[in-house]
Formats: C-alpha cells, structure tokens, sequence
C-alpha cells in the first residue's frame, strides 16, 4: 500500500479548511453581535475555502484545471474581505450600534456597600 506525498498533503489542506469553516461557523454564532459575527465570517470562510480549493489543486496535479482553481483562490481572496468590509460598513452607516459590555460594579465595592450598612 503505497501513499503519496500528494494525497497527504491533499489531506492535510482539505481538513485544515474543513476545520476552519467549521471553527467560523461556531464563532458565527457564539459572538454577540454582528461586527464580531463578521471577523470568523469573513477570515475564517476565506481562509478555509482557499485551503480546500489548494487542496483541490494539489490532488489535480498540474494542469488547466489547476491554473481555474488558482484563479478561483485569487477571487476568494479579494471578493470575501472586501464583501465584508461593505457589509460591515453599510450597517455602521446604517445606524447599528456596536455591543458594549455592561457596565457592573466590581465585587468588592459591593461587598462593602454591604458591610457599611
């Protein structure tokens, strides 16, 4: 049973994109707002479909199949940061606020609030 280095290789980039995408979709919804929703959406979508398609690349070998994925990975990397900057500017234009932590008295000044009492 013999094993190319191009298989493995393919391997690695597939699960590594495969990981990616999967990493941006849980941050997608764990963040809290929308302009921190956009970071994995945007860098963790764009990172992990280029390794797919590099992957995609390196199993083909050379060829002209190679050089449309090629094109494709240089799409990927100018269309998905510059589609979310727009996005992320036309809702700041639009009036969406930033999320703010609320702001919560420390612990200690409670306690002696308490103990003043």
């Amino acid at each position: 049973m013999r094993v190319e280095l191009r298989t493995i290789v393919t391997a690695v980039l597939l699960t590594t994109g495969c990981f990616l995408l999967i990493v941006a979709a849980i941050g997608v919804v764990r963040f809290p707002d929308f302009y921190s929703r956009m970071h994995p959406a945007g860098k963790g979508d764009t990172l992990g479909q280029a390794l797919i398609v590099l992957g995609l690349m390196v199993y083909e070998g050379f060829s002209f199949i190679s050089i449309k994925l090629f094109f494709i990975v240089l799409f990927i990397f100018v269309a998905n940061p510059t589609a979310t900057h727009f996005v992320a500017k036309a809702a700041y234009l639009g009036g969406l606020k930033p999320w703010r932590r609320p702001e919560v008295e420390p612990a200690a000044s409670q306690d002696r609030a308490v103990s003043q009492e």
